[in-house]
């Protein structure tokens, strides 16, 4: 109903009687033609009877005029509001569905996809490394040298790239990371052919690219996203990262075996330069940058998301004398080493072991991925329930851990008792999928001690876990050319013991740094 026929239909007062009456009255001028000519007190009464008509007359047209000018400037109102929320209304009907997508959910997405190619373009080397290896003779702690050589360059850049993406950015610093890495990536296979010491440059290369990954998205998204939705948003950035394991190791046994292991490299290098182009073209640091960006949605960003005061000084020696600060690097560490044993080793276990042949090898390595990808998300269920059902974060964040690293420490014990291959990846897909309990663990406890300084925290504990994987996989390499698999497995159980024991008794939930 328009603002005109409301008016319509109100009970709005009628015309003053004075009104109608006056109005209803002969026209005075009549007496001035009927007088007498020679009764100049009839013509006088006439003329002041004309006169006071005049005044009368003119008084309550004028209040009539000012009474229907308000009422027609009152319609105009009425319908220019009607008319503005008429297209409030119709503004989702006026836009197409594809530009009515909340834009920081296609950041999102563009983060989850970056993240996806990163473990992609990282697992691939453990499918190929099989087919590498014997084409040049390399022997165990050669495969381990290669494996390890990309944590050299992303040990360099986890502290620097928050520090980079913080300055200019993080459209910047995560567009630089994804171009860097793809570029190393496809060059691989030259690397390879020209000698060793070029594939552990270009891998070392490669590792710079994607250190600087994690830190720029997390820049990106503290600026985009709302804090209400902040956990789903990182929750389906970081399943990418599975999600990337799962594709690199079911696509890349078919391209090996079709096309031969360079085609892995080349393939999965050029889809650096599509997400690259998408992001140059959709992507802003901040939503205040984005001028495409709909007044509605900029309005629902910037008044829920916590803007925090930048941090100007590092307090090292406080942070470094804290024992809560120290169980989360130790633990990170002892968490790590059995993560990415997994993540570069599984492929040749399942192949010399369990006797799979190159394609099943690859195919079967997706299980533990996809189980940790539920379990993650699982996990973080649990958690936020029984914090809402009243139990201390301290606890909460302690029984995730401890199940993060005793699940996997009981399921890798149970691997040399077992004679089946199926009951193998059975054990193998468990042992992850309670690893991922950790991300409600250790990976939620930076911002629970420390809020402002949650990025310095998470640079020192990564650190850590980054030196865990240079060590584990050139270790693991070293311990199978003198040893065996079952020793591998008692470095990991030893280390998630250890990490159990030092997360519950100096980790906490509580802030202990303002």
């Amino acid at each position: 109903m328009s603002f005109r026929a409301l008016l319509s239909s109100s009970n709005f007062p009628k015309s003053p009687p004075e009104t109608i009456s006056t109005r209803a009255k002969p026209n005075p001028t009549r007496c001035l033609i009927r007088s007498p000519v020679n009764s100049p007190h009839g013509c006088r009464l006439s003329r002041l009877s004309a006169t006071e008509g005049r005044r009368r007359s003119g008084k309550v047209y004028a209040d009539v005029r000012e009474i229907a000018d308000s009422l027609r400037e009152l319609v105009k109102f009425g319908d220019s509001l009607s008319d503005a929320v008429a297209s409030e209304d119709d503004l989702d009907s006026a836009v197409p569905w594809w530009e009515q997508f909340p834009k920081r959910w296609v950041i999102v997405i563009l983060c989850f996809s970056a993240f996806l190619l990163c473990n992609m373009d990282r697992v691939n080397m453990s499918i190929a490394i099989l087919p590498m290896s014997a084409e040049f003779n390399w022997n165990p702690a050669t495969v381990g040298l290669i494996q390890s050589s990309f944590f050299w360059g992303y040990l360099l850049t986890q502290i620097a790239g928050g520090i980079w993406a913080d300055t200019v950015g993080g459209k910047t610093v995560l567009g630089f990371g994804v171009v860097w890495w793809s570029i190393a990536t496809a060059l691989t296979p030259v690397a390879a052919k020209l000698g060793l010491p070029f594939l552990l440059v270009v891998r070392a290369f490669m590792g710079i690219g994607e250190g600087v990954a994690m830190p720029a998205m997390n820049n990106i998204l503290s600026k985009w996203v709302p804090v209400a939705e902040r956990s789903r948003s990182l929750a389906l950035v970081y399943s990418g990262m599975y999600l990337g394991s799962v594709t690199g190791l079911a696509f890349s046994p078919f391209l090996i075996h079709q096309f031969g292991w360079p085609s892995v490299f080349y393939s999965f290098g050029s889809l650096g330069t599509v997400w690259f182009a998408l992001w140059l073209n959709k992507a802003y640091s901040s939503p205040i940058e984005d001028p495409e960006l709909l007044p509605q949605e900029k309005k629902l960003i910037v008044t829920n998301c916590i803007s925090k005061q930048p941090v100007k000084t590092i307090p090292w020696k406080l942070i470094l004398s804290k024992p809560p600060v120290w169980a989360l690097i130790v633990s990170h560490f002892c968490h790590n080493w059995g993560t990415f044993i997994l993540l570069t080793w599984m492929p040749t276990y399942y192949h010399q072991v369990l006797k799979f042949n190159l394609t099943d090898s690859g195919l079967i390595c997706v299980l533990p991925w996809l189980t940790m990808a539920f379990s993650a998300n699982l996990g973080g269920w649990i958690a936020d329930t029984l914090v809402s059902k009243g139990l201390s974060v301290t606890t909460v964040r302690k029984v995730m851990q401890s199940i993060g690293f005793l699940g996997p420490a009981f399921f890798l014990t149970q691997l040399s008792h077992v004679n089946s291959p199926a009951m193998a990846v059975l054990c193998m897909a468990c042992s992850q999928g309670t690893d991922a309990f950790s991300q409600s663990g250790l990976y939620s406890n930076h911002q629970d001690i420390a809020p402002r300084y949650s990025g310095v925290l998470l640079g020192l504990s990564n650190t850590a876990g980054v030196l865990a994987g240079v060590f584990g996989t050139a270790a693991t390499g070293y311990i199978l050319q003198h040893g065996s698999w079952d020793n591998v497995f008692e470095v990991s159980v030893g280390l998630y013991l250890v990490g159990t024991v030092v997360w519950n008794l100096f980790s906490t939930g509580e802030k202990i740094l303002d």
